[in-house]
């Protein structure tokens, strides 16, 4: 993405108003991504926020090879395992998964089919549940996913063949 590297370039060079674009464009995802591992809503946004905290804090590391996204999405893995080392979660994964799926915006029917999906992603371990949630919830490529989780490519298209079946099996 080429206007994504302008932006690094630039913001590495002092021009931290850019840094608020950049942040407008990933925001939506990343908040997404949190409130999928997070237990409510609010943890999420905390989340979120520090994961763009920490991107400001280390995107002098980032070297532009085209990866910023898995970049990206790496340092937010990290913070949601880190704060729920620091606050563990006492919920249930169904009910978090539900949460995250099924806005009250949502129809009916939308809803149900959320909440079967839901159920469906509770059947998975959870390196399984990562892969199709970045994958198909996140829409990343298996590059991304590959940069994401430090899993060869080929592992990670072997297990998220595997847990499509699955989650096909169930859903049957």
């Amino acid at each position: 993405m080429a206007r994504e590297e302008e932006l690094i370039e630039q913001i590495k060079n002092g021009r931290k108003e850019c840094l608020d674009e950049l942040v407008a464009f990933y925001y939506p995802a990343i908040l997404r991504y949190c409130l999928w591992h997070m237990p409510d809503r609010e943890s999420a946004l905390d989340a979120t926020q520090e994961t763009f905290l920490k991107l400001v804090r280390f995107l002098g590391q980032y070297e532009n090879r085209g990866a910023f996204r898995a970049f990206l999405y790496r340092i937010a893995a990290n913070t949601c395992i880190d704060m729920k080392r620091k606050h563990p979660v006492t919920e249930s994964l169904s009910e978090a998964v539900s949460e995250a799926v099924c806005a009250p915006e949502c129809g009916y029917q939308t809803v149900e089919d959320r909440q079967q999906l839901a159920t469906a992603l509770t059947h998975l371990d959870n390196s399984m549940r990562e892969l199709i949630l970045l994958r198909y919830g996140q829409e990343l490529t298996m590059r991304e996913i590959s940069d994401i989780t430090g899993l060869p490519l080929r592992t990670v298209q072997t297990r998220l063949r595997k847990a499509v079946k699955i989650m096909r099996e169930v859903l049957k």
